[in-house]
């Protein structure tokens, strides 16, 4: 029997299960902290990073293994389609194994950018195209090429955001949970609901160890697999109709309007603007205050009292979702202009 089909069912069993997933979470990741600190898998202090200790890294390879190994249960189960298990057990499968990789042996820009490409043009093939594939007046080709580029800006944005304790993996739960409920009140996809909770679940369980001060560091292996796995539920559910762009552009208000901003004024201030660095408002910030709690607790309580009720806003009255969109975005437009590279582009 399909548990999605019984309500009193889905309260009882999934909520279990999803109980049940974070503490295996918790008690995997407590393990896999022990074994990288054995085997020097460590985040080494450098001039990008905001700590001064070495720090276990590569963290976000268990939450992301339990995530697949669930949607590959809830395939098998017969309780997710074809599609869900190509997106996101095969696809992140290679998106976490690959991030993983580049944590153990820090791989060359070129080679990632050339893997993230890969994966996102399985994510198209998956989706037939994507959204704007087949577009009139538009060459597909250049559809293709513009719906690329978009998915692995989105990757990378995911990445650029996970540099100080907290703010990636607060962001994820926050993202994935109210995702979730928009779903939920636009009687949207039922698998997709649950997958946004098992996501939510997961990277709950690595935030107890990565809140200020964190003990342990996601890595590429979390960043990547979220920046896959959000893209894919983005172009999924727009195809679908479950939430519009503009709702996705609130959810992600802040996380686009601090990476969209940086990458620009880089791209104006900085002669080696693609290199890497720790110019991001909030890593900024972080430093003036000397404080990862301050700003991780700051932006999650943006989420919480601005970007939710924009969200629900955009939701009830959808022909004027744009406003709430410029609402939520604004705010990381600004700080990232006044406190962004301008401030210190190193």
């Amino acid at each position: 029997m399909n548990i999605f089909s019984n309500e009193f069912l889905f309260e009882k069993v999934v909520y279990f299960w999803l109980l049940v997933v974070f503490f295996v979470c918790l008690l995997l990741i407590f393990i896999y902290k022990k074994l990288a600190i054995k085997f020097k898998i460590l985040a080494n202090p450098n001039f990008r990073s905001l700590h001064e200790s070495p720090i276990p890294n590569g963290g976000g390879v268990v939450f992301s293994f339990v995530f697949i190994i669930c949607v590959l249960i809830l395939w098998l189960l017969d309780e997710v389609s074809n599609l869900i298990i190509m997106l996101f057990f095969y696809g992140a499968l290679v998106a976490t194994f690959f991030g993983f990789l580049d944590d153990l042996k820090n791989i060359s820009a070129k080679k990632k950018l050339i893997v993230q490409i890969l994966i996102s043009g399985w994510t198209l093939y998956c989706l037939d195209g994507g959204l704007i594939f087949g577009f009139e007046k538009m060459p597909e080709i250049a559809s293709l090429l513009i719906s690329i580029f978009l998915l692995v800006w989105i990757i990378n944005a995911y990445n650029f955001m996970d540099g100080i304790d907290g703010l990636a993996l607060s962001g994820a739960t926050f993202f994935s949970g109210l995702t979730a409920f928009i779903l939920y009140l636009n009687n949207g996809s039922s698998e997709l609901i649950i997958l946004l909770l098992l996501l939510m679940t997961c990277s709950a369980s690595l935030l107890v160890f990565n809140w200020p001060p964190a003990t342990i560091f996601m890595g590429d292996a979390g960043s990547i697999f979220l920046g896959y796995v959000f893209g894919a539920i983005i172009l999924l559910t727009i195809m679908s109709n479950d939430i519009s762009i503009s709702t996705w552009l609130v959810v992600f208000g802040y996380f686009f309007g601090d990476t969209t901003m940086t990458q620009i004024m880089r791209v104006v201030l900085v002669k080696k603007w693609y290199k890497a660095h720790r110019s991001h408002a909030y890593q900024n910030l972080a430093r003036i205050t000397n404080s990862h709690s301050k700003i991780t607790m700051s932006v999650t309580l943006y989420h919480i009292f601005w970007v939710f009720p924009l969200a629900l806003w955009s939701v009830f009255q959808p022909e004027i979702a744009a406003i709430p969109a410029i609402m939520a975005i604004s705010p990381g437009l600004l700080i990232a202009y006044k406190y962004g590279p301008s401030f210190s582009s190193s």
